[in-house]
């Protein structure tokens, strides 16, 4: 069974060595005029300067968690446990690497894309090189995070034998909390890039449009415009380096869960009459890493694909046939390595692990996840796009002033809830029907099982709306801002359905975990039975559906923070250089670099530290059973939350570009209609680009976190010992 492991290693290095190739072939472009080197060179010192910054943030934060997990493991198992601290480390390593790759290509794609766009004059070229530069960060996803799995699996399973029969049957979890841990260690780095990057970039682009465009009525990304290198800058480090470590976190904590929840629902079987054989309890274990193998060969043959073919001219089919192929490939390619594995046992064997349709019922539940995630990610685009009504009722609302432009960007946003979380409820109840717990856990791997090509894809729209910002600071031909702006519009939409499959992802992510959750506990066998008539569980739920809220307000008080300090000076600059508007005299673009900088890593360490601190300090002071509740409570709620201000931003955002594009006769750039878009898309720039991701995060970590402690939480709670006292 262990030779399976070899698909896993060689998908990972097949990701990460075409992720190499494409980044050498970026940097060998030419980045074009010497005025746009130097300002490529601006945004890439900003970035480089600001996650930098970050990483040594997050390196103090981990060493201290390091030392804590190991004192509390070897309290929890009696010996010297070092084995869950150092998967922690990996997990850090491999999200951290993912997103500083990510991160670099990015500041170095964007300024060839505008030189590719200024010398050919061809949308399908430059897609290519767009794509490209996204396409390794997408890879490195999916690759890093399938090398960190292997290693442990290989170092703490195989070498450590912690994967043995006696160890598993006996109900050691020292693997699991390997693999739990592993999981934590992708979610730190995530919940820094996304927090902070989202702060970051929200900051300056706020700053930017509030007195560019509604004061000074100058273009977007004017050079003029003081804050205009911080807002590219910020897409670098907040929808690059942040949708990377978020998805890549999401791929982890699901294939953790999945064998997690084999490795416990063997236990729960071992204490009944009837239990697993080992050899398919390995089956299960190994099946979400195989399944998950055959998804990142497949994105990176829809990635050649697009990057191989012949040119067109319509960017968003070739973008989809890149996302709707490698779903297709992944479904095909599961199959066959679902018969591989299950196909030839027994009836007895599939009725013992609840595979109700026979040998297929996990591949059923993998490809419910990989369809589900393609029909949320449609939800989100017809919500999003300007091509479909709804964002083109905003825009015409504008018409009547930013009050009314708002308002209806809050109806879709609310209205747009519905219809994903049908779709998660009917995959969700299915998967369950069609193969137990472990489908659940199956359709979460299947949605993420092609994460590779869904990040290259998303990654592709920062890219091009930064080279839409050096093609505008370097005053080169209209023809190539058009080009630009047309790859931005569609990267608005990808990024839109990028975003929504993130929500789905997360959701699906954080859903199984929580069921992992309960059956993580001591003795061998147990479950955590949640009863919503008991006052704990439903006290949980109701403070956990409060937090979404608790944390979504203060990440909006936090970019409303630092940009107000953007406005200020960039003000105090047109106010106090003369020359500016009149382009005789240079912005001072480094101040705005640091204000943002500043302001995102001071406010992003109390929402972090809320997320990882809540969850254990609710379970040692109230139990399991609150702290099952809270993770329900908080789950539905940062769901919906999510959908709501990803796609409300999201349609704000295209409703401006809608009016930009002259669709709307009489109305255009610096039409009053203009400025009231511009007015809804600040206000949702704060939703979509900062809260929403960073509430995929708040439901993954908390669950994620739980999980690692859930065993001490039955153990040690003051609830518990305040209730003994009294009996």
């Amino acid at each position: 069974m262990e030779a399976l492991l070899i698909l896993v290693i060689v998908a990972s290095f097949l990701a990460l060595g075409y992720a190499a190739f494409n980044f050498i072939g970026i940097k060998k472009l030419d980045e074009g005029t010497d005025r746009m080197s130097e300002i490529a060179s601006a945004i890439r010192v900003g970035a480089n300067a600001f996650i930098t910054y970050e990483y040594k943030i997050i390196a103090i934060v981990v060493a201290i968690i390091t030392v804590v997990f190991a004192i509390i493991f070897s309290i929890q198992y009696g010996n010297f446990s070092w084995e869950p601290s150092v998967c922690f480390v990996i997990g850090v390593v491999m999200s951290a690497a993912a997103g500083w790759v990510g991160m670099k290509i990015a500041t170095y794609a964007n300024v060839r894309v505008s030189n590719t766009a200024r010398l050919t004059k061809d949308i399908g070229s430059t897609l290519k090189i767009a794509l490209k530069g996204g396409s390794v960060m997408g890879l490195c996803v999916g690759g890093f995070a399938l090398l960190g799995l292997f290693i442990v699996y290989i170092i703490f399973g195989i070498g450590l034998n912690l994967i043995s029969e006696e160890a598993l049957i006996a109900g050691q979890h020292v693997f699991t909390q390997c693999l739990s841990c592993y999981a934590l260690g992708c979610s730190i780095v995530a919940m820094f890039n996304r927090i902070g990057g989202g702060i970051y970039t929200k900051a300056a682009d706020m700053g930017a449009d509030l007195v560019g465009k509604t004061e000074a009525h100058i273009p977007e990304d004017d050079p003029r415009n003081p804050a205009t290198i911080a807002d590219n800058v910020g897409d670098n480090v907040g929808d690059v380096a942040g949708l990377g470590s978020d998805l890549l976190e999401s791929f982890v904590g699901a294939i953790s869960s999945a064998i997690i929840l084999a490795v416990s629902l063997s236990l729960s079987s071992a204490a009944s009459d009837a239990s697993i054989p080992y050899d398919i309890l390995l089956k299960m274990m190994y099946f979400p890493l195989v399944f998950v193998s055959v998804g990142l060969v497949a994105s990176i043959l829809g990635i050649a694909y697009v990057l191989l073919k012949k040119g067109s001219d319509n960017p968003h089919r070739d973008l989809n046939i890149s996302t709707w192929s490698a779903a297709f490939i992944t479904i095909i390619g599961g199959f066959v390595a679902n018969y591989l594995m299950f196909g030839k046992e027994s009836s007895e064997i599939f009725k013992l692990i609840n595979f109700n349709i026979g040998y297929i019922s996990p591949w059923i539940a993998a490809s419910l996840g990989v369809v589900s995630g393609v029909v949320i990610g449609a939800i989100a685009e017809y919500y999003t796009s300007y091509d479909y009504k709804p964002t083109q009722m905003i825009s015409h609302a504008s018409k009547e002033g930013s009050a009314l432009t708002i308002t209806q960007g809050l109806a879709v946003g609310m209205k747009s809830c519905m219809y994903p979380l049908i779709v998660l409820g009917i995959t969700t109840y299915v998967s369950y029907a069609v193969s137990g717990m472990f489908g659940i856990a199956m359709a979460a791997v299947g949605m993420l099982s092609f994460v590779s090509a869904t990040v290259s894809v998303d990654t592709y729209g920062p890219i091009s709306d930064n080279a839409g910002g050096i093609a505008e600071m370097s005053e080169l031909e209209p023809e190539v801002r058009e080009i630009t702006d047309k790859l931005d519009s569609v990267g608005n939409t990808t990024a839109a359905i990028g975003k929504g499959f993130a929500i789905g992802s997360a959701s699906f992510a954080a859903l199984s975990l929580m069921v992992s959750f309960l059956y993580a506990f001591q003795p061998a066998g147990s479950k955590l039975e949640l009863n919503f008539t008991d006052p704990k569980i439903l006290a949980g739920a109701l403070i956990g559906g409060a937090l979404p809220y608790l944390f979504s307000g203060m990440l909006i008080e936090a970019v409303a923070k630092a940009a107000r300090k953007m406005v200020e000076e960039v003000r105090r600059q047109f106010r106090e250089i003369p020359g500016i508007l009149e382009g005789k005299s240079k912005p001072d673009y480094k101040t705005c670099i640091e204000i943002s900088s500043q302001g995102a890593l001071k406010e992003m360490k109390v929402p972090a530290v809320l997320a990882i601190l809540f969850p254990l300090v609710s379970g040692f002071l109230f139990g399991p059973y609150f702290v099952g509740g809270l993770l329900i409570g908080a789950t539905l709620s940062a769901i919906m939350l999510a959908i709501f201000t990803g796609n409300a931003g999201g349609a704000w955002d295209n409703g401006k570009k809608y009016i930009e594009s002259g669709a709307i006769e009489g109305q255009g750039k610096g039409s009053p209609a203009h400025d009231a878009a511009v007015v809804g898309d600040t206000v949702g720039d704060p939703l979509k680009d900062t809260v929403g991701p960073s509430l995929d995060i708040l439901i993954k970590i908390m669950s994620t976190v739980s999980l690692v402690a859930a065993v001490l939480f039955s153990k040690y709670n003051l609830l518990d010992v305040i209730l003994n006292m009294m009996k």
